[in-house]
């Protein structure tokens, strides 16, 4: 079948049937407009500049008014040009957060059996807590080791995120369990293999001229972007582009949209490239001089020693490799020097990996900068830097070579190697042109359902650039989370970031460019207040080989940065090949991967477990100590962009905490101290303060912590492109690879083994010797495809994809907060208008999704905006409401239909998307308690109206006790 494009033109002929999909579930006003306080003139009124934490994503600026030591409203800061003065409803609603009267305040201990529907919690001090926790943890290390301890955090609020870097080296374990796997990770993981860490990252913030966003939809979610900058780019851009399976908010205004069958991302993605590549639209001095596409490959030749590769966090490794190397020619050769063949003197020239310069070249930080401009880009927010580019570097004189050269980059020529046997070798682009050939669009419009044509219409679109003059390309691509969850998340990944880079999209301005870089390291940036100060260090290498399904995912050793969270569970329950006894959660989530229903099994079998939360949780339900953690508008950290925004703010601790509630960065000090490990390499000052650790950590630059706070009170955000020269930033540069800026060594070039973007990974090649078809970025159907089992659509003829963005939830957050539940007060499950009818579904009626894993129910939505046989599921459910084991998220959470075993052959991140399943109508007749409507064990329905009364409960916004 074919799908056709929409315009912003002939939106308006779908606009009647795409209505439906805004329609909400009720009609009822909104419940509690009135809830917000209103400040009085006579009182203490402070306004207070901060970051809002709300999504745990975004770096949006925003203005805390404080009124007699009270938050009382949230409202956007306009200096912060990350968001551009908006503050959307999640935000708004986190004074509900701070206030609700469900909040946990004080430390519990559980007393009841963990398969109780009630804990029995009982309030304890912190003195007790610790001490607890202290003889806990320390015991079970002695006894069965550190790695017997796993490790679970969130996601972004960064200074709840101990299980990256805090607790493993507290533990000693290697065994991190968090949604970095399934979430941001994959990209960033796929990237490091094959240019830069987290380059996945788009420069939206620069106003690209092309926008495409693939697979989310950011104008809803502010992820990695705010809605507000996502929306203005994408009316300035001259073009936009998105790329999903179904018709999102903003997709709606895209030039081009391209409908793809759910998990078919790579397909598309190598075609696009296929036509770029036949039409001549790739940039040829980016592709010869900064990928390893003119290296040649001996195809016939077993694998040979080539450079040393680094691993993420410390250590090098030893890459094995079929590229053309000086030691395969000759004996004392060096494997560092990579062999390509020069049209200009016929003959074999090479690049040298070691010192990162090409035959001849000499090169310097200041000789990169003497050519260049800065960038010119159009519609900057006010106040937004333009930033400096350097010209390209090519292969001649005038570019620091002694005699210019030129690299190959197609034919075929013969090598004799030092043993004596003759061979012949092609360059990595002739191998790459033909892996993207093998989807060409007319192949490629097969596996997507998008026309070839339109397909290729796409491809020129984005590649064909609109003001040449600049020396760059239209712009980068936004890929999300959606391309992670079909198993085969870091070959997409690679897919994207080669079309990103042969476009020369890559570090120039509105492409793709990491995350920001200031005065802080790159941990610290992603990690602030979880990062110890020297006093652990971090596993070693005999630890690390006990991290959790290493020998399906060996990879996982050199990206240290999570073990399989599925094997995990699996050791959990079974102490295979070791046991895994105990647990500490710091804002982490059993729902976000693998199989829901396996994993809450898995908890009950731990010895001890602990969780740091704000709420009584599904997780919770599961702990030994439940301790409380400290809201965002009661934080102090740095905030730095995580992506390419660009943005540089601080939390600002607004208001005193309540209760008992300790700072997770207190928290994660004192857990040290109660164990008798320092926290700090400083021997008389073991254990610092939460001022002297924020002190510490802005040393960098040159200000205190209160000096910072201070210069942001007064001035707003920081834009990191123009940082004061003593703050060392980098991020005010593109072409970052030309400079030396991006790999520890100061040195040009990417952070591969080889210092290039390898289109042929060595890293892959290394790791997954009995997977060739993978060193090239590939293709491979989701696994329960229709193609890859056809047989299943007789039982389960539809495909169940999920994850869409809510603007009101994050993930699973928000629930209890009436302003957010009024608005969506149940998940929602689109099918299309066909499907609906061919099922007797109208709607609004609850509806049974079922297959061999579990069964759940969600509320119809009717959506023409899906493709006929795919429904599209909400993830994350639970009902805060029901005050039982696990708070029902048996009930609708998507996450009970995944598969346990399915994930992706390199990383391990989940199979969360594009599986079959069955669904029919939820009746009295086949529901519990003789009602479709979700019911708790004592047949409770949950909330599932903006009129429930509990609502108003939860909106008093005070704590227990208080006046």
């Amino acid at each position: 079948m074919t799908r056709r494009i929409l315009s912003r033109r002939s939106f308006a002929k779908l606009s009647a049937a795409t209505a439906l999909a805004g329609a909400t579930l009720t009609n009822a006003p909104a419940a509690f407009a009135d809830t917000e306080p209103v400040p009085s003139p006579e009182k203490d009124v402070k306004r207070i500049r901060t970051c809002c934490r709300g999504c745990g994503k975004m770096e949006c600026g925003v203005w805390v008014t404080v009124e007699d030591g009270r938050a009382v409203k949230v409202e956007g800061d306009t200096s912060c040009f990350t968001s551009g003065g908006n503050c959307c409803s999640k935000s708004q609603s986190s004074i509900q957060a701070a206030y609700h009267p469900d909040r946990v305040l004080y430390p519990l201990k559980r007393t009841n059996p963990k398969d109780a529907d009630d804990p029995g919690w009982a309030r304890i001090s912190w003195d007790e807590a610790y001490a607890t926790m202290g003889e806990k943890y320390n015991e079970i290390i002695a006894k069965y080791g550190g790695p017997s301890i796993m490790m679970m955090s969130g996601t972004s609020r960064c200074w709840c995120m101990g299980a990256y870097g805090t607790f493993p080296a507290l533990f000693q374990s290697p065994n991190r369990v968090t949604p970095y796997q399934v979430c941001k990770g994959p990209r960033h993981f796929g990237t490091l293999m094959q240019s830069a860490y987290a380059f996945s990252w788009q420069a939206t913030v620069d106003q690209p001229e092309v926008m495409v966003r693939w697979g989310s939809g950011t104008e809803l979610s502010n992820y990695d972007d705010s809605c507000r900058m996502t929306v203005d780019t994408a009316m300035h851009a001259q073009k936009f582009i998105t790329v999903d399976p179904r018709l999102t908010n903003l997709g709606k205004e895209s030039d081009i949209w391209q409908p793809l069958y759910p998990q078919t991302d790579g397909a598309l993605a190598l075609s696009w490239m296929h036509v770029i590549i036949e039409k001549n639209l790739f940039d040829e001095l980016f592709v010869k001089k900064w990928t390893d596409a003119p290296f040649l490959v001996v195809e016939d030749m077993e694998p040979s020693p080539g450079p040393m590769g680094a691993k993420f966090r410390a250590g090098f490794f030893q890459t094995m490799t079929r590229l053309l190397t000086e030691s395969d020619l000759k004996p004392d050769g060096s494997p560092s020097k990579l062999m390509c063949w020069d049209t200009l003197a016929n003959r074999l020239t090479y690049f040298d990996a070691e010192t990162m310069l090409w035959e001849g070249e000499t090169w310097s930080m200041e000789q990169g900068m003497v050519r260049g401009k800065e960038a010119q880009q159009n519609n900057l927010f006010p106040g937004v830097a333009q930033g400096w580019v350097p010209d390209q570097t090519g292969f001649t004189e005038e570019d620091g070579f002694a005699v210019a050269i030129d690299p190959a980059l197609t034919g075929s020529y013969k090598v004799t190697l030092a043993d004596g046997s003759v061979h012949e070798v092609k360059p990595v682009w002739e191998h790459f042109k033909a892996r993207c050939a093998e989807y060409a669009p007319d192949k490629a419009s097969v596996i997507t359902h998008i026309p070839a044509e339109q397909i290729e219409e796409a491809a020129v679109t984005y590649a064909t650039r609109l003001r040449p003059e600049t020396g760059y390309g239209n712009g980068g691509i936004g890929y999300m989370l959606a391309i992670e969850h079909g198993c085969n998340a870091i070959q997409n990944s690679r897919a994207l970031d080669a079309l990103v880079g042969i476009t020369g999209n890559w570090d120039t301005p509105g492409g793709n460019r990491g995350g920001t870089t200031s005065f802080l390291t790159p941990v610290q940036v992603n990690f602030a207040g979880n990062t110890n100060m020297g006093g652990a260090p971090d596993p070693d290498e005999a630890t690390l080989d006990k991290l959790a399904g290493i020998d399906k995912f060996p990879v996982l050793k050199w990206w240290q940065y999570w073990a399989d969270a599925n094997a995990c569970y699996e050791q959990m329950q079974t102490g295979d090949p070791y046991p895994i006894v105990a647990g500490i959660a710091q804002s982490g989530d059993f729902m976000n991967m693998g199989n829901s229903l396996y994993n809450w099994e898995s908890f009950k079998d731990l010895d001890f477990f602990v969780c740091i939360d704000f709420w009584h949780t599904p997780l919770s339900d599961r702990a030994d100590l439940l301790v409380p953690c400290a809201h965002w508008i009661e934080a102090n950290a740095t905030r730095p962009s995580q992506g390419a925004s660009g943005g540089l703010g601080l939390n600002v601790q607004c208001v005193e905490r309540p209760g008992e509630v300790e700072y997770d960065l207190n928290f994660n000090i004192n857990l040290y101290k109660a164990m008798g490990v320092p926290f700090s390499a400083d021997p008389d000052n073991p254990w610092p303060t939460e001022e002297e650790y924020c002190d510490d950590y802005v040393k960098g630059s040159g200000l205190t912590w209160q000096q910072m706070v201070d210069e942001f009170q007064e001035n707003g955000w920081w834009d990191c492109k123009v940082l004061p020269a003593e703050w060392k930033g980098t991020w005010g540069f593109y072409r970052r690879y030309q400079l030396g800026m991006l790999r520890p060594d100061m040195k040009p070039g990417m952070q591969t083994p080889t210092g290039k973007m390898e289109l042929w990974s060595t890293v892959m090649e290394t790791f997954f010797p009995e997977n060739p078809d993978d060193i090239l970025p590939n293709y491979a159907e989701a696994p329960l495809s229709r193609t890859e089992h056809p047989e299943l659509e007789e039982e389960y003829p539809l495909i169940c994809n999920t994850g869409r963005r809510i603007p009101v939830y994050f993930h699973s957050e928000h629930r209890q907060l009436p302003w957010c539940r009024e608005q969506w007060p149940v998940p929602r499950m689109e099918i299309h208008p066909d499907d609906a009818a061919k099922y007797g579904i109208k709607q609004g009626d609850w509806v049974w999704i079922e297959n061999e894993n579990g069964k759940i129910r969600q509320v119809a939505d009717i959506y023409a905006g899906i493709e006929p046989g795919v429904i599209n599921c909400e993830h994350q459910w639970w009902y805060p409401e029901l005050n039982q084991s696990g708070h029902g998220f048996e009930l609708s959470g998507v996450n009970c239909l995944v598969s346990r075993d399915l994930r992706d052959r390199h990383c391990g991140a989940s199979y969360l998307r594009s599986y079959p399943v069955k669904i029919y109508k939820a009746t009295p007749e086949n529901s519990p308690f003789g009602n479709p409507c979700p019911c708790g064990n004592d047949g409770t329905e949950i909330i599932h109206d903006a009129t429930d009364p509990r609502l108003k409960e939860w909106a008093k916004l005070s704590f227990e006790g208080e006046e």
